[in-house]
């Protein structure tokens, strides 16, 4: 999902840089709202996974904290080792999404002149 997003953001980089046709920016604009709303969808599941792979590496912290289980610290450093990948995907979700948007802006105001 990660390299679609890069390809995706490059790909309307060079797009918004080009002067469009109103015709040519509002076909643009109906194809990068489906993308929006496929990654929109793709960064709420994101944001489940990794607020409950938050809440699982807290609870097992404490519960190491309070238990002393050799076991539990295992499992937390693991849960810890699985909770990186999961924020840094989901920062690379919310940054494209966000910059989607604003070339969805950039071919709005195209579409308009």
């Amino acid at each position: 999902m990660g390299k679609r997003m890069k390809k995706l953001l490059a790909y309307y980089q060079n797009l918004t840089s080009k002067s469009l046709s109103p015709q040519e920016a509002e076909t643009a604009k109906t194809r990068l709202l489906v993308q929006i709303q496929f990654f929109q969808h793709e960064r709420l599941i994101h944001l489940i996974v990794t607020v409950l792979f938050a809440l699982l590496t807290v609870i097992t912290l404490l519960a190491n904290l309070f238990l002393l289980q050799p076991l539990l610290l295992v499992l937390s450093l693991l849960l810890l080792v699985l909770l990186v990948p999961y924020i840094k995907h989901y920062y690379l979700l919310e940054n494209g999404v966000q910059k989607l948007y604003e070339y969805y802006d950039v071919l709005e105001t195209m579409h308009i002149i």
